[in-house]
């Protein structure tokens, strides 16, 4: 039976036709001796076809395609093409070497094609990949690696899927830096306050806070030249006039020593330092809850920002803290205490990280383990929520946060809290009616720029030709009339011939039933009610009505 193979490669379809492997019995410790030599492997293995891809994008749906064990109509072509025809009733005297046994499963089952996967094909695939560059004719080694380079980054890319807005990364560095940055700003502080203290020691009980400290010794500079003039600008920093007023007392009795020049400018850049480090600071800190709004926003409305992405950063990724269950969840950063507590058959602890939620400071001494708990698997349900919905709202996070307010309540006052399906419920409700409303809007816009491109066209038709009769028309007529010329006079035509046949059915039966000479009256009356109903549109009708009356009045007489 003959056997050919079935290559992808980053190029192209190939397909090779195995020669005197009969004789080798099938033996795959011949055919890796073969392989290395390319004089023995060419004997055996030769090529019969190949078949380029045509662009990147093509290469990325075929690799796609063969990944997930689908054949393709390209490769359906490829291998009726060029292998031989598959006769129905009779045994196939061939057989295809494939790589993936599940693209061999779908050829078998859509094109009757036997094929098999084996260790003795996937050694000759071996030998085939490794001389590829020699069987292909004007196919040089580097364009093969460019090839191969360029779709493996596009299928990495497709297969991870990778979303910039939804990047849990940013998250976990921008945690770690606003730590740092807190530990930096505080050593600096202090410092700081060493530094100018010997300077101006009176100005540390004055001011507690370490950023007004900084802008206080930038703004003053030497304490012997600050007088009552500097008391607005004090008070601008400081946010007290009083408190202005006491650093200029305290600087006119002050006891610390004279510095340098050189020493007050070292102390004025560094100081300075500090300063921009806490402005970096809050400007990181809104960064982190705009990207936390973003990736994470339910677990953000629920237990904070910081909290939040602090979980995000200990667990990870949101991906694995969506993982986790509530019991992991609630004791997340206090690995420590757990195994010391299982060590020494102690208490385990009953929170980690969500201990700086707001919720279980609040909550009685008694009732912080219950609340931690709740909490933690609140927490677990936000982060699924955000990690495996495609639509970005808040809505979860802020029905989850209500629930704990309500068990807090019912520690506290035993007010009873609403089950957890009702406000469920409720919030999908919410979320539905506002994608609806989105959707809605997004139509509303479509149809509006759709109207107005409807009326420059229209505005265009008019000014090219305009009839007669649209003067003595409403506008809205005559605009849809140029819309849609056409149909609308046909229907016009209908309905002409329609009320023509109506009346004159009715003058027929009225002939029939009075005089020639009674006759006459009623029907120039009813001839002159049409002709007004009309307004003079319908002459030509009313001229074949005349007509037809004469035609019977001769007929009666």
């Amino acid at each position: 039976m003959a056997l050919y193979l079935l290559f992808e490669s980053a190029s192209g379809y190939s397909l090779f036709h195995g020669y005197g492997l009969d004789e080798i019995g099938q033996n795959t410790e011949a055919v890796r001796n073969s392989i290395l030599d390319l004089t023995r492997f060419g004997k055996v293995v030769k090529l019969v076809a190949f078949h380029p891809f045509s662009s990147a994008l093509d290469a990325l749906n075929q690799c796609n395609a063969v990944s997930e064990g689908l054949m393709t109509d390209e490769l359906r072509n490829f291998l009726e093409m060029n292998l031989p025809k598959v006769k129905e009733g009779k045994k196939t005297k061939f057989s295809l070497g494939v790589a993936e046994p599940k693209v061999g499963s779908h050829i078998f089952e859509v094109t009757k094609i036997p094929c098999q996967s084996n260790e003795f094909v996937l050694e000759l695939l071996r030998g085939v990949r490794l001389h590829f560059d020699r069987f292909i004719k004007d196919l040089k080694p580097s364009d093969l690696e460019k090839a191969q380079l360029g779709l493996g980054h596009s299928y990495s890319r497709a297969k991870v899927k990778f979303n910039v807005n939804r990047v849990d990364n940013m998250v976990i560095q921008a945690i770690f830096l606003l730590d740092t940055l807190d530990k930096d700003i505080n050593s600096f502080s202090m410092r700081v306050r060493e530094w100018y203290s010997w300077h101006f020691p009176e100005l540390v009980k004055i001011i507690n806070d370490n950023y007004l400290y900084a802008r206080v010794a930038k703004f003053v500079e030497n304490k012997s030249d600050l007088a009552e003039g500097h008391i607005p600008g004090l008070a601008d920093i400081v946010g007290d006039e009083d408190k202005a007023k006491e650093i200029v007392e305290a600087a006119k009795a002050s006891m610390g020593q004279d510095l340098s020049p050189i020493d007050l400018i070292n102390v004025q850049q560094f100081a300075q330092r500090v300063i921009n480090l806490s402005e970096y600071r809050k400007k990181l800190y809104e960064y982190l809850v705009t990207k936390m709004n973003d990736i994470a926003p339910n677990l953000a409305s629920l237990i904070g920002e910081v909290v939040g992405a602090r979980l995000i950063s200990h667990a990870g990724s949101l991906s694995n803290l969506a993982k986790c269950p509530s019991s992991t969840l609630q004791i997340l950063g206090a690995e420590k205490a757990l195994f010391r507590a299982l060590k020494t058959r102690g208490n385990t602890p009953k929170y980690g990280l969500i201990f700086h939620s707001s919720f279980i400071g609040r909550a009685s001494a008694r009732n912080k383990g219950r609340i931690a708990r709740y909490l933690a698997n609140k927490c677990s349900i936000a982060s699924r929520i955000d990690c495996f919905s495609e639509v970005n709202t808040s809505v979860f996070g802020q029905k989850l946060r209500e629930q704990v307010e309500e068990r807090l309540d019912f520690y506290d006052k035993g007010v009873a809290p609403r089950k957890n399906v009702d406000v469920m419920k409720v919030a999908i409700e919410s979320v539905l009616s506002e994608v609806s409303q989105e959707d809605d809007d997004g139509q509303q816009n479509g149809e509006i720029s759709e109207k107005k491109s409807k009326k420059k066209k229209k505005s265009k038709g008019e000014n090219v030709a305009a009839e007669p009769m649209e003067e003595d028309r409403p506008p809205e007529v005559a605009a849809d009339e140029h819309a849609s010329i056409e149909p609308e006079t046909d229907k016009k035509k209908k309905r002409k011939k329609k009320k023509q046949d109506q009346e004159d059915e009715v003058v027929l039966s009225e002939v029939n039933a009075h005089d020639t000479e009674q006759n006459g009256t009623p029907k120039k009356k009813k001839k002159s009610r049409a002709d007004l109903d009309n307004d003079g549109d319908v002459q030509t009708g009313t001229e074949g009505k005349k007509k037809k009356k004469k035609k019977v009045k001769a007929q009666d007489d």
